[in-house]
């Protein structure tokens, strides 16, 4: 078998930023909540930032996700306002399908 061009391999060098810009702009915008008068806004899970693992330790700890994403003061003013975990299952739930993530898969799955 004879080929007219020799690549070493490895050399090639394969741009995602446009495929990736591209996902980055399909997302959904981020979704308002309210609970118990306490206002909060999450982003969608796929535009939570990489480091973010390494503060909570597994994405797919939703509820740790959700308290590092609203940050200490936010889940300060949850516990004055009475809430629960039955209720923290419930914004972790749709935050996942507003997401576009079915229950139990993580922000940083394959099919992603």
């Amino acid at each position: 078998m004879s080929t007219t061009s020799k690549k070493n391999p490895g050399t090639e060098v394969v741009s995602l930023d446009a495929l990736v810009q591209q996902k980055r702009d399909a997302l959904p915008d981020p979704t308002n909540y309210e609970l118990f008068g306490v206002q909060f806004t999450l982003p969608p899970m796929r535009a939570i930032p990489w480091e973010l693992q390494e503060k909570v330790g597994d994405l797919n700890d939703t509820i740790g996700v959700l308290a590092e994403v609203l940050g200490k003061d936010k889940v300060r003013e949850m516990y004055k306002a009475g809430y629960q975990l039955g209720d923290l299952e419930v914004i972790a739930l749709d935050w996942q399908k507003r997401s576009g993530l079915e229950p139990g898969e993580s922000p940083a799955s394959s099919d992603s």
